[in-house]
């Protein structure tokens, strides 16, 4: 009976960890265009990109870039790894301000991948801060 109680969180303590890789993965992806790429070739992809301050946009890579070291080092390290699903939680409201930006400007069709990063980063908050918190050394 033990094991089987044990099965689930091992279970979930595993797809935790695909799901903040992937997360993980799309943010540093999306820091890496915003920071390194140039603006007009940004704005080719992401029209929104050319018609604010290249300052904001900017900043946003850096959001992106700080939430993937949440959503993994502190976990990986066990160094406060309740720092993960406060990172999570970060990159929930950023996906909140990211959809409400587009809803403002019409873009409410492009808001499908900032709800499943949404999703996905509840899911974290969710499994970390409850079912599957990772413990410090």
């Amino acid at each position: 009976m033990m094991a089987n109680r044990q099965k689930p969180s091992t279970i979930l303590h595993g797809a935790l960890w695909v799901v903040q890789v992937l997360l993980a993965a799309s943010l540093v992806w999306s820091a890496w265009i915003k920071l390194v790429w140039p603006i007009a070739q940004l704005a080719a992809m992401w029209p929104w990109v050319g018609q604010i301050p290249a300052t904001l946009v900017k900043l946003t890579g850096i959001v992106d870039f700080l939430g993937t070291i949440g959503l993994i080092v502190p976990s990986l390290l066990r160094i406060q790894p309740k720092l993960t699903p406060i990172a999570a939680v970060c990159i929930l409201v950023l996906m909140i301000c990211a959809s409400t930006f587009h809803v403002l400007r019409g873009e409410a069709s492009v808001i499908g991948v900032n709800n499943v990063f949404a999703l996905l980063a509840t899911f974290v908050a969710w499994g970390r801060f409850m079912k599957a918190p990772i413990p410090a050394k």
